[in-house]
């Protein structure tokens, strides 16, 4: 197989790639630990990997991101070469199957280039063509059945509620959204005061919560992964910024009270405001 851009041109470190990974699963002179992967054991690492994408290209080094892109790729070319190990798939046809999609779900890209279709228009035209694609599948009939199972909490709330949307189980204004909030947040209180405190009980309320509060970040377009992870960066910044502060006032977070390190942070709170960044 000779791999090709656009151009016609030859792709010579994509094929390399692949001779490496070949290598590495070679079962005389591969790695140990290359060889006793499976496509399961390798899910927690593509995972991960997709969060360091995410990671550099938020924090905008380009540069990073493509050493990222490149150990996510790596990612895709090893479940490529345990299929093909296991006759059941290789690289070109995992590129064949996307690409024969791709062509399909865009008619008006590929058949008829140039066809002008609104939003509305490309999004019937998506669900006629999943809807021909699963012609004699057995059907799940729900409308959530296209909402995989296997996305991080956040990502799946926020699924699940568009779908639901798509057939108009939503509210169309922010009022009922922040309402729903706030009985939330009263009933995990309510458990949490409870005579007798139910550990179970607590932690589906605060499930609630957490769902009521994605909801409320699908309706302002907020996405949810995106904005905890932010508020994860922030946290971070500010807390070394205490170790920092502590650290210059001959002091440290393993002897420091909890004032102290409250000061400390309001401390790099207000440094932050002064220099007019949001952490």
């Amino acid at each position: 197989m000779k791999d090709t851009n656009d151009a016609g041109m030859a792709l010579p470190n994509t094929q390399r790639l692949l001779a490496i990974m070949a290598t590495l699963r070679d079962p005389v002179i591969g790695c140990p630990w290359d060889k006793e992967q499976s496509l399961a054991s390798l899910v927690p690492y593509t995972l991960e990997e997709a969060w360091e994408v995410a990671d550099a290209i938020e924090q905008g080094d380009l540069t990073d991101v493509c050493q990222e892109l490149g150990d996510l790729l790596f990612q895709i070319v090893f479940y490529a070469q345990i299929g093909q190990e296991q006759q059941a798939f290789d690289f070109e046809k995992i590129a064949g199957a996307i690409s024969d999609k791709l062509e399909r779900r865009h008619p008006h890209v590929f058949v008829t280039p140039g066809k002008a279709m609104s939003h509305e228009e490309l999004n019937q035209q998506w669900a006629q063509i999943k809807a021909q694609e699963n012609v004699g599948k057995t059907a799940d009939a729900s409308v959530l059945a296209d909402v995989p199972k296997a996305m991080s909490p956040l990502m799946r709330a926020t699924k699940l509620q568009q779908a639901c949307a798509k057939v108009g189980f939503d509210w169309d204004e922010l009022a009922p959204v922040f309402d729903k909030i706030r009985e939330e947040i009263d009933e995990v209180q309510a458990e949490i005061d409870a005579q007798t405190l139910n550990q179970q009980a607590v932690e589906e309320e605060i499930g609630d919560l957490l769902f009521a509060l994605v909801n409320l970040s699908r309706h302002v377009k907020v996405d949810a992964e995106t904005a905890l992870r932010k508020a994860n960066h922030k946290f971070e910044a500010r807390f070394r910024g205490v170790e920092q502060r502590l650290e210059s006032l001959q002091q440290s977070v393993k002897t420091a009270d909890l004032a102290q390190m409250e000061a400390a942070w309001e401390w790099v709170k207000a440094q932050a405001k002064l220099s007019g960044s949001s952490r």
